[in-house]
């Protein structure tokens, strides 16, 4: 493909929608590192997969599948006394062999369920659009609320018992919202990318960054760089979405690891202190 198809119109809403998509599951991913539990994002991507391609042969929309699946996951997890990332563990192993055993009885089934993995981003309409639009005003509107909550839980984990505060709403709050940035994630972009956006950014900027706050502007702006490049370059050399993507954020995310990028962060973390 050559450059002009980037502003080809019939890219305008893929282009949105994954941008859009971006910023949710950067944030989200920010989130669940923060609570250690950053592997769900795999699990229930992979079990979004299954339901999506349930749903086929029921005459069902892939969402409507995938939505189901995610959520009956989700409610498990809040069974559980305690949830860690064996149990994410778990829904990956069920989401990868559920995802090749269902698309074995289907027709198209592994055609399907390849495209749920690696990502279907140039066929997205108006509907995945709003419904991602959706997702980040909840997810933006509801911050304030849930993210002191979800610091205190992780940093302070008596204090909510010690002083009566029921924790259920924001865990619920967050179990939901997680679950719809994955689903989303999975239907529009890919299992896999979704896990490598809510994964990758995060990690690079929980160390790139001083502070929670800044941490967040961080892991948004590389998910937003590394979409942009992966996104035009896949347009440019004619090549698949997800996969341009997933390397384009092991990339970025590996920037954790330049050569002297600890000593800079203590530097500038120094240089603050003094001011």
């Amino acid at each position: 493909m050559s450059d002009w198809l980037l502003f080809d119109p019939m890219f305008r809403i893929p282009f949105l929608t994954g941008l859009v998509l971006t910023l949710a599951l950067s944030l989200t991913g920010a989130l669940l590192r923060m609570r250690e539990e950053w592997l769900a994002a795999l699990g229930l991507s992979q079990i979004a997969a299954v339901g999506a391609i349930a749903a086929c042969p029921l005459g069902l929309p892939a969402l409507t599948g995938a939505f189901g699946a995610a959520g009956l996951a989700t409610a498990l997890r809040t069974l559980l006394p305690r949830v860690d990332n064996s149990h994410h563990a778990l829904l990956i192993l069920v989401g990868w062999s559920g995802t090749l055993i269902v698309g074995s009885y289907i027709d198209h089934g592994a055609t399907i369920g390849e495209s749920l993995l690696r990502g279907q981003l140039y066929f997205t309409r108006g509907a995945h659009l709003a419904g991602a639009a959706t997702l980040l005003a909840l997810l933006l509107s509801l911050f304030p609320w849930l993210s002191p909550r979800l610091l205190t839980a992780r940093f302070f984990p008596d204090h909510h018992q010690a002083n009566r505060v029921p924790t259920w709403p924001y865990r619920t709050v967050f179990a939901l919202l997680a679950m719809a940035a994955t689903v989303l994630g999975t239907v529009s972009i890919g299992a896999f990318p979704t896990f490598a956006m809510l994964f990758a950014p995060s990690w690079a900027g929980f160390v790139l960054a001083n502070g929670w706050r800044r941490s967040l502007v961080v892991s948004c702006a590389i998910g937003l760089v590394a979409y942009t490049a992966a996104f035009a370059l896949a347009m440019i050399v004619d090549l698949p979405f997800g996969p341009v993507l997933v390397a384009m954020l092991a990339m970025v995310g590996g920037l954790r690891f330049l050569p002297g990028i600890s000593s800079i962060i203590a530097t500038t973390k120094w240089s603050q202190s003094r001011e």
